[in-house]
C-alpha cells in the first residue's frame, strides 16, 4: 500500500504543481503563442543550467561493469520468504582505499574500508573512479595518490527480495563532489506478478530544479516526467494507455504535455480519442488546433507502450489563432534531446546507486 501511495503521491503533485503554476506572471490574458514561446525560453534556460551542474554529473554517469544492478534481484530461496537488506545492516562510512589484489575477486569491499559508525551510510570515493567506472576494480600504481572527493550519503535504504515473488527497493541520498552539494537522489521501485512493475525516482538540483519521474506497468501504464522549481512546472509529460485483457493490446487512454502555463490534453470521445485542447493559465484556447504525429518505434526506442515526445516517439505541431504554426522540436530545439538524455538518467541504474547497492549486497552474504 505505501508503494502505491507514493506513485499516486507524485501523479497528484504533478497536477497540484501545475495548478499553482497556471496563474504565473504570464497570465492567461496573454495569446498561446506568446505564452509557449516565454515558457519554451525559460525550459531552455533551465535545462542549460541542469546541464551544466554537478548534479547532472552525477546523474549522467555510466553504471556499465560496475554492479549487479538491483532492478534484478539476486538469486535466493526457493520458498515465500522474502529476504532484506536495511540501512542499519549496511551502516558506517566506507572509503575507497586503492589496493593492488594479486587474485580478481568481484568482491567490492576489497577496495573500500569502513572506517568509522554512523546513522547513514556514507561511501566516499575518487571522482576518477566515478568518471571511468570501468576502472574502479582495476588496480594502477597511480591510484594510492587519489582523492575521495565523491560522496554519496545515505539516509534511507530499504530493499526486500525473493526470487519468484519480485521486490521492493527504497532509498533516498545526498551526492556531494569536491566539497559542492550535487543534490538529492530518491528511488523506489517494485516488482510483483500481482501488482506489475513500479519506478519512481527524483532528483532536486542543489539549485532548486526538481526533476522527477514515474513509469508503472500492468493493465495500465502510467509514464510521467516533470521538471520543476519553486512549485512551478517548467515541463511535464503524461501519458496513461491501457488494456482491457492480458493479451489485448495498450490503448491511449489521456496524454498530456505542460511547458510553463500551457497545457495540451488529449482525452477519450465516444469512438477514438477526441482532438486535443489547450488551455493558457487554465483557460481553454478555443481557436488553436494540436496535431499528433507518432514516430514509428525504433531499435533505439523499443517500448512501444509508451508513445511520448520524451522518449521520441511523438511530436506536436501547434497552429495558433494567426494561422502560424509550430512544433515543440522547433520551439525547444536541442533542449529536447538534453531532456530526453535527462530521464533516461534518472530511469536507469546510475554509477552511484551501483557502487552502494554491490557494498550492501557484499555486506550481505558475509553476514550469512
Amino acid at each position: 500500500m505505501k508503494t502505491k501511495s507514493y506513485y499516486v503521491g507524485l501523479v497528484l503533485l504533478g497536477f497540484l504543481t501545475w495548478s499553482c503554476s497556471n496563474k504565473d506572471e504570464l497570465g492567461s490574458s496573454k495569446s498561446l503563442k506568446t505564452s509557449i514561446n516565454s515558457n519554451a525560453q525559460e525550459l531552455i534556460l533551465a535545462m542549460n543550467a541542469i546541464s551544466s551542474s554537478a548534479g547532472y554529473q552525477a546523474l549522467s554517469t555510466s553504471a556499465e561493469t560496475t554492479s549487479p544492478s538491483y532492478t534484478h534481484p539476486p538469486v535466493t530461496a526457493f520458498d515465500s520468504t522474502y529476504s532484506s537488506i536495511l540501512l542499519a545492516d549496511i551502516s558506517g562510512v566506507y572509503d575507497y582505499k586503492a589496493a593492488d589484489y594479486r587474485k580478481w575477486s568481484p568482491s567490492l569491499l576489497r577496495f573500500f574500508v569502513r572506517s568509522a559508525d554512523n546513522a547513514d551510510m556514507i561511501v566516499n570515493l575518487p571522482k576518477e573512479k566515478v568518471q571511468k567506472p570501468y576502472n574502479l576494480l582495476r588496480f594502477s600504481p597511480k591510484d594510492t595518490a587519489l582523492v575521495n572527493d565523491y560522496k554519496i550519503d545515505l539516509s534511507k535504504y530499504e530493499y526486500k527480495f525473493n526470487r519468484f515473488l519480485g521486490w521492493d527497493y527504497n532509498m533516498a541520498s545526498n551526492i556531494n563532489i569536491s566539497g559542492v552539494n550535487a543534490g538529492d537522489l530518491q528511488i523506489q521501485s517494485s516488482n510483483s506478478k500481482a501488482n506489475g512493475y513500479h519506478f519512481a525516482s527524483s532528483f532536486a538540483f542543489a539549485s532548486g530544479y526538481n526533476t522527477t519521474t514515474l513509469y508503472t506497468s500492468g493493465d495500465t501504464i502510467i509514464s510521467l516526467y516533470n521538471i520543476s522549481k519553486d512549485n512551478k512546472t517548467l515541463y511535464e509529460e503524461k501519458y496513461t494507455a491501457i488494456r482491457t485483457s492480458a493479451t489485448s493490446k495498450h490503448r491511449e487512454k489521456e496524454y498530456s504535455l505542460t511547458i510553463g502555463n500551457v497545457q495540451i490534453v488529449r482525452t477519450p470521445g465516444k469512438s477514438s480519442l477526441d482532438s486535443a485542447k489547450v488551455y493558457v493559465g487554465g483557460v481553454l484556447q478555443l481557436h488553436s488546433v494540436v496535431k499528433f504525429i507518432d514516430v514509428t518505434t525504433t531499435s533505439a526506442n523499443p517500448d512501444s507502450t509508451e508513445t511520448s515526445i520524451t522518449n521520441h516517439k511523438r511530436e506536436l505541431q501547434i497552429t495558433f489563432d494567426d494561422g502560424t504554426s509550430t512544433t515543440i522540436k522547433q520551439l525547444l530545439g536541442n533542449t529536447i534531446d538534453n531532456i530526453r538524455t535527462l530521464f533516461v538518467s534518472l530511469r536507469q541504474t546510475y554509477f552511484a546507486t551501483g557502487v552502494v547497492d554491490w557494498i550492501a549486497w557484499d555486506i550481505y552474504k558475509n553476514k550469512k
